[in-house]
This record gives C-alpha cells, structure tokens and sequence, in this order.
C-alpha cells in the first residue's frame, strides 16, 4: 500500500513507533525476531513505524546493517502502516542509505541531526536538501535534537520543499512554539521526546509523539494519543505516570540504558532481540532488571513468577 502526501501528514500526527533492531548471540542481525514486535504495533494501530532511529540502535549499525534493517522492516510492515527510514552518519553514507530506503519501499525518510563536532547551521541544511534530493520525491521529516542551530536554520530546513514534518526532541516548548510560527502551517511538528513531554508539547501545538515504549505496550501508547486527542490533559498525565518507571530507567546512565530496556523487557516477554552493542548499557544491572520486571507484572505484561 502506498501512502500520499496528505495521508503521510494525518499518520504523521498520531504515533511514530521505533522499532529495536534485533540481533543474534553471535552480534548479527536477526531481523526475523522482529516479527511479534511488528504485529504487536500494527494490531494496536500505531499510525507508523520507524526503521533506524535512536531506538534501533542506528549509531551501532554499519552502513550496510542499516540498509538491510529497512528492507527487512519494509517486508514486515507490508505496506500496512507508513515505513519511515532514518537517515543519517557521513553525507556519502545518508545518501547510500537513503536509495537502500527508496529502493526497499519506505514511506518516507527521518534524517538525523548530524553529530559531527563542527556542524554549521547552513551545513546541515545542505545535508537535509541533498537527501531530499536522492529522495526523489519521498517525504521527509526532520529530526531535531539540538536547537542550538537557530530558528533562522530551522525556517530554512523548513522550506525544504520534501519535508512535511519535523521531530521536536529538545525539551524547549517554547523554542518549538517560535519555531512553528516561521513555518508553513500545513507542517507537522512531532514531539521527539516520547509520551513523557508530550502534554507540553501538544500544549504549543505539536501533534503526536515518537514512542520506544511501543516494542513492548503500543496499546498503552495509543490510550495517552487519544487522551491529548481529545484534550484530556489530566487523563493523559494519569497514563504517562503510570508508564514513567519505564522512562525513568530509560533515562539511567545517561540515557545509556534507553535501548536497553526495551530490549530486556522483550526478552522478558519471551520475545529477545538481543544485546545491546556499546557504547549502550547492556546487560541491565541487578536492580535495574529487577525494578522492569516488576513494572511489567504490574502492567500485565508478564506473569508474577515470569524471570
């Protein structure tokens, strides 16, 4: 199934789901195991899925794991919900990736802010627009960590006539309500902090948010989307508490335990995808595990004597 413009923009606006990348005992992909995360997310109704974001470990992949993680993400997603392919790494990289990510069928393209330690502001707009070139024509949406680089940069990132969206993942609400007023309304700003800062970003007028938690509770996901849908704020705020333990220990060791997490309590729930490489915390500490596993028997996940 394909999905227009407008149709990419209205899912855009709901749930963007980072799928983990899966790997074996011996550190190599094994996309296969992704299956029960997949269909666990689609029959939720996760409105998209995203392939080689922070969550799948994008850094930890060569070049090459990264394009066989889209075309692997591609086939079982199916065509059911937009596929968005992160982009990133060296220019030579994001546009090999970026025709892997045409080429296996993907939606759209997520491109990461560069990490390069000398990143200029007009340079990393010419990065966006030379992917959305090699794009030819795919939808692209922006993923902004640091707004350091002005709101002059971000107006002109905006004007990029391939991008339809942009994930705010700085916790600035009102960085990000000066910056939607130098751009086309028709745009849709994300939150990029998970379900956590969602209220206050929706509060300046964002729409939908990025979510890990979705690998192991897309439904609870979804039940905080419709909450601010509705404009239920205390709602929303009464279901983020409860899953807060979960971003808590996400957050620990200097947010070195955010992929961990995810992929221990996957492994609880009998589903492993793996270790996490390094420089991510793996395997969880003592306390660590012990406080998820107790989270997700509160949550039903998983059964009172599950290890």
């Amino acid at each position: 199934m394909t999905f227009d413009r407008d149709t990419f923009r209205a899912r855009l606006a709901g749930i963007s789901g980072i799928l983990a990348t899966p790997f074996d005992g011996n550190d190599r992909l094994d996309t296969a195991r992704l299956r029960p995360v997949v269909e666990r997310a689609v029959a939720a109704g996760v409105h998209i899925l995203t392939a080689n974001g922070n969550t799948g470990e994008f850094y930890a992949l060569t070049t090459d794991e990264a394009e066989r993680a889209v075309h692997a993400a591609a086939e079982l997603v199916a065509g059911r919900v937009p596929l968005i392919a992160g982009i990133g790494r060296s220019i030579g990289d994001a546009l090999a990736l970026t025709r892997a990510s045409r080429a296996a069928g993907a939606s759209a393209l997520m491109v990461h802010q560069p990490p390069d330690p000398f990143v200029a502001p007009r340079g990393v707009v010419e990065y966006v627009r030379r992917v959305a070139e090699a794009g030819q024509g795919l939808p692209v949406v922006i993923y902004l960590r640091n707004d350091g680089i002005g709101l002059d940069a971000i107006g002109d990132l905006c004007a990029i006539p391939e991008v339809v969206g942009v994930k705010w993942a700085t916790p600035a609400p009102m960085r990000l309500a000066a910056a939607m007023k130098r751009a086309d309304p028709a745009l849709v700003w994300v939150g990029g902090l998970a379900e956590t800062w969602a209220p206050a970003f929706y509060a300046v007028g964002a729409r939908g948010f990025t979510s890990g938690l979705i690998n192991v509770w897309p439904a609870h996901s979804l039940a905080i989307h419709a909450a601010l849908e509705d404009g239920d704020y205390a709602k929303a705020r009464a279901l983020i508490e409860v899953m807060e333990p979960f971003e808590a220990l996400r957050a620990e060791e200097g947010n070195g335990t955010n992929v961990s997490v995810v992929k221990a309590a996957l492994a609880l729930m009998g589903e492993d995808c793996g270790a996490v490489r390094p420089p991510g915390a793996w395997p969880l500490a003592e306390r660590q595990q012990a406080e998820l596993h107790r989270n997700l028997v509160t949550w039903g996940l998983l059964k009172e004597h599950a290890a």
